[in-house]
């Protein structure tokens, strides 16, 4: 057995927290600026409180050579160069040492937004300050505070003081004053609260003999059993280790992404965060689609021969930030997402899986690079792609295995022609008329708001051009987000309304929201209709709007011919298949 890169460290806070106080632990570059949110903050001191456990610490004693390292919090520092480096485990010291030692951390955006934490001694409750608990007085509005009392000792003042400000409103409010149980619960509450110093944090301490790359082996092994939100860690941890340019690139792009550039829209479509940029990366890059071939490429093997070498590292980590640079062209990638809107998915929350958008990026990315697909045919195929592989689920379960073939099929083709009529033959293998005529309506018998199946049908509608119902403007119209990105202007209608339909006897809200009962209306058609029934309002709008666009409006938004005189139960039915029809219809229009 070889020696230990590593030994075990027993731990606590306090003394951990001192260390990072003076800089005597600090940060190597490859770790990642603070994220955690101020409710997560919250529920780490709360865990604490109660005796839970938190995990451990990894040190790494940081080797002479070695120059890329910060100190973590804004405070001066005893040491100029940490003697020990934070390899996991920053994000809770940071986290710890801004609540407790009231330090801020170096990076501004944390700086600016972090709150503080407020305990409140009589409930044993924490919570993400605000200005209501800064008012209450039974609040200690930051617990840091507290432990500067301790460290200028003077706890029993600050007990005392806090007693009086309590017992002085309650007598403003007529109430009370604090029991002497409830003066001692406090005193329990604020010594438990200074113990979280003694708090026992375990710790390994990898030796200096360690070089960055086995830092990152290990930091990939002793967190394996975390899959899928580790492996992007581990990612982001090697790119960092072999070339930090590139991990501010990922981060560049993701900032810009949704910015909107020259002739084009806000990004609605997805907010991208750096796995999405790996696996396009390695999916344009080397044709792979699991995240895990990531790591290893960037850790040198040879996909084929299973062979680790520094060459292969090398040469994999030029292919990748090849790919990337092509990835993460902001032209390619608008160009791209204006597919997607011309598909009708113009809003985010009409695609279900951030992996369809990924996916169709490296098809897209292929046809243009690998196989020169010229532009109009390129975007005419890939609209189509992304209209079927929304509605089909195709990238949702076993996505990665799924693209994995997908990859394989696609070494055997040569030319812009056999890329083409490839993915052509997918799409018809999907859209069969067995798929449409039965598959796709039984996808419909669901009441979730999110279901592909719904949001195909909007996208259809989006295709069509297809004015909203008792309307002449496009639903599309009304579809599109305002410039922030979270208002719309229409409402989700009932078509047979809920009330109605309770007074009918069907009172379970699965059958009353089954997706075949909704529609889009404008806001004062929403209200103006309300809980009226379907044979109330029909005869009103058909009445308003003359026979024959009242009869066209309905055949436009799959509403069966005199709906309003069916059995609900029949209703839904019917709209299903009119609906399905209208999806086929949108992805005809596509063919054009």
């Amino acid at each position: 057995m070889g020696m230990p890169l590593y030994t075990n460290i027993p731990s606590i806070v306090g003394d951990l927290l001192t260390d990072v106080k003076n800089g005597r632990i600090g940060l190597p570059d490859l770790q990642r600026p603070f994220v955690w949110t101020d409710n997560k903050v919250r529920e780490l001191l709360d865990s604490m409180y109660k005796g839970f456990p938190i995990g451990y610490i990894m040190l790494w004693a940081s080797p002479e050579e070695y120059t890329r390292m910060n100190h973590i919090g804004k405070n001066n520092k005893t040491y100029s160069v940490p003697d020990d480096l934070v390899i996991d485990g920053q994000q809770r010291l940071t986290a710890l040492q801004a609540a407790i030692l009231g330090i801020q951390n170096k990076d501004i955006n944390y700086n600016e937004r972090f709150k503080k934490i407020s305990l409140n001694p009589l409930k044993d409750e924490f919570q993400v300050w605000s200005q209501a608990y800064e008012r209450d007085p039974e609040y200690i509005s930051a617990i840091s505070e507290v432990f500067q009392a301790e460290e200028n000792h003077n706890v029993s003042k600050f007990r005392r003081e806090y007693i009086k400000k309590v017992n002085d409103a309650r007598e403003k409010n007529q109430k009370l004053e604090l029991t002497d149980d409830e003066e001692d619960h406090i005193e329990d509450s604020i010594n438990n609260l200074l113990n979280l110093k003694s708090y026992s944090l375990p710790t390994l301490k990898i030796s200096a003999k360690a070089n960055e790359e086995d830092v990152a082996e290990i930091f990939v092994r002793v967190n394996s059993g975390g899959q899928k939100l580790t492996e992007k860690n581990f990612i982001e941890t090697l790119l960092a280790v072999f070339d930090n340019t590139v991990h501010a690139q990922i981060n560049k792009f993701c900032e810009e992404s949704r910015i909107p550039a020259d002739g084009t829209a806000y990004n609605q479509i997805l907010k991208v965060d750096p796995a999405h940029l790996i696996r396009v990366a390695v999916g344009f890059g080397f044709h792979r689609a699991r995240l895990r071939y990531a790591y290893l490429l960037l850790r040198g093997k040879n996909l084929k021969t299973g062979e680790i070498t520094e060459e292969t590292r090398k040469e994999n980590l030029a292919k990748f930030k090849d790919a990337l640079h092509i990835a993460t062209n902001l032209n390619n990638w608008h160009s791209f997402l204006n597919l997607f809107a011309e598909a009708g998915y113009i809003r985010g929350d009409l695609v279900a899986s951030s992996n369809a958008v990924v996916f169709c990026y490296v098809l897209y990315l292929i046809g243009k690079y690998e196989y020169k697909v010229p532009s109009p045919e390129l975007r005419k195929i890939i609209r189509k792609w992304i209209y079927m592989s929304v509605v089909t689920h195709f990238y949702t379960g076993s996505t990665e295995s799924e693209v994995e073939k997908q990859m394989a099929d696609l070494r055997d083709i040569y030319s812009a022609d056999e890329f083409v009529k490839y993915l052509e033959s997918v799409i018809r293998g999907k859209f069969t008329d067995d798929y449409f005529e039965y598959t796709l309506p039984n996808d419909m018998i669901t009441s979730s708001a999110s279901a592909p199946s719904w949001n195909a049908y909007l996208a259809a509608i989006n295709v069509l051009g297809t004015p909203m119902l008792f309307s002449t403007i496009p639903a599309s119209k009304f579809m599109i987000l305002g410039s922030n990105g979270t208002k719309n202007s229409i409402d989700k209608h009932h078509i047979f309304p809920k009330h109605y339909l309770e007074t009918i006897g069907v009172g379970n809200d699965r059958d009353r929201n089954q997706i075949a009962n909704f529609t889009y209306l404008d806001y004062q058609t929403n209200i103006n209709i309300g809980e009226k029934a379907p044979s109330e309002y029909v005869a009103e709008y058909r009445a308003k709007m003359g026979e024959e666009i009242y009869l066209k409006t309905c055949t436009e938004n799959a509403l069966p011919h005199e709906f309003e005189k069916l059995d609900y139960f029949t209703f839904i039915e019917k709209r299903r298949k009119l609906m399905a029809k209208i999806i086929k219809k949108g992805y005809e229009k596509l063919c054009e």
